[in-house]
């Protein structure tokens, strides 16, 4: 039986459909162009397209001149329409082309998107902080894994000092330190400026100015100079260190110090902990040095107080202890900034964008480790009567 309703006495080269029935199996013949212009009829009528009891159907697509993604789509969709209804299908009379067009659209029936859900605020945000707190456990778990292996390495290189390379080390402190100076400097003069500005408005209400140089001194000395340095050091160094090591695993470098039985911790690692090690106590004792002078500057401008007596007063309210405990901090400061830099370019996946994430890593990671140790010692040397 021809279904007269789907030609609609149509030209030959348009879409059409014939269905006929033999023996409780249907047979459909597509033939004509099965193109994109052609197709808006043929679908609405293959719509109105009514089975009977058959249980089996056949598509022969001889018939068919011309075939693109839009008509396989159409074909492919009335073969699951069918088989949605328990019709068994097959398709027969396929050219190589054809049978190629339609495996391929018959690959990606299943791109579409899947739908939307309903928000739930409350189950995604324990989702979110659950993942959270599993992402940072895995990441301080590799992070005291690296500083195992740093501090094994550190040894071995300060038991075997022929093993280090000193002009990496010198080439790096040169980097790291030296040319940190105007920043470190600058940084260090305006804290200094605003520790005695503060400082001497606040004393000013029980006219204890003098006193504002007993808070620059041991402000400075103490916390403020060494806890900025850093800050900029893990900003500037800490980041330059992630970037180059980064770098190196994106081109593979790293890969062929290991293939050349060479250790990438002695190579990369060791330089830049031991130069930044070195170069950070020397740019701490310049920066107490230039917020000393910042505040000096505006104590001598702002409250009168002339400079021998700001060194008089500042002698009276500091010793060498204040100094030392800044200075002391240095070193491990650096240890943190540098462990923490190599350990995120040794993260740094194959790709460019990999470099830029480590990089924002190791300068919030260095910069919260460098605050919290500080915190730390800040409250164990007052425990200790330093």
């Amino acid at each position: 039986m021809s279904l007269a309703a789907l030609s609609d006495g149509t030209a030959a080269a348009e879409p059409r459909l014939d269905l006929t029935r033999e023996g409780g199996r249907l047979l459909l013949t597509a033939a004509g162009d099965w193109r994109t212009r052609q197709l808006d009829l043929l679908e609405r009528r293959l719509r109105q397209l009514k089975l009977g009891k058959e249980r089996q159907a056949s598509i022969d697509f001889s018939r068919v001149d011309r075939l693109d993604t839009a008509g396989a789509w159409l074909l492919e969709r009335t073969r699951r329409g069918l088989e949605a209804a328990g019709v068994e299908v097959e398709f027969t009379g396929l050219s190589p082309e054809h049978e190629r067009l339609l495996q391929t659209v018959i690959e990606h029936k299943d791109t579409t998107p899947p739908p939307m859900r309903r928000p739930r605020l409350l189950r995604d945000f324990v989702s979110n902080v659950g993942r959270g707190v599993f992402e940072i456990g895995g990441s301080a778990k590799a992070l005291i894994n690296f500083l195992g292996l740093t501090v094994i390495v550190l040894v071995r290189s300060l038991t075997q000092p022929w093993r280090i390379r000193w002009r990496a080390v010198i080439a790096h402190m040169q980097s790291s330190g030296v040319s940190a100076l105007p920043i470190v400097g600058l940084v260090s003069f305006l804290i200094g400026i605003v520790l005695a500005y503060q400082g001497a408005e606040q004393l000013r209400r029980f006219g204890a100015q003098v006193f504002t140089v007993d808070i620059v001194g041991i402000g400075v000395l103490r916390e403020m100079a060494i806890l900025l340095t850093a800050i900029i050091v893990a900003g500037r160094s800490g980041s330059a260190y992630t970037a180059q090591i980064g770098a190196m695993q994106v081109n593979e470098e790293v890969d062929a110090l290991k293939t050349l039985g060479l250790d990438p911790m002695e190579i990369l690692v060791m330089p830049r902990l031991i130069g930044l090690a070195l170069v950070l106590p020397l740019l701490a004792f310049y920066a107490d040095l230039m917020g000393l002078l910042g505040g000096a500057v505006l104590i001598m401008l702002v409250l009168d107080i002339p400079l021998q007596q700001f060194v008089v007063q500042l002698r009276g309210a500091v010793d060498v202890w204040d100094l030392f405990v800044g200075l002391v901090k240095a070193p491990l400061f650096a240890f943190i900034i540098a462990m923490v830099g190599c350990f995120e370019g040794f993260r740094v996946a194959r790709s460019a964008e990999s470099v830029g994430q480590a990089t924002t890593r190791a300068v919030v990671e260095g910069v919260f480790l460098v605050i919290v140790l500080d915190a730390l010692l800040s409250v164990f040397f007052q425990l200790i009567g330093v």
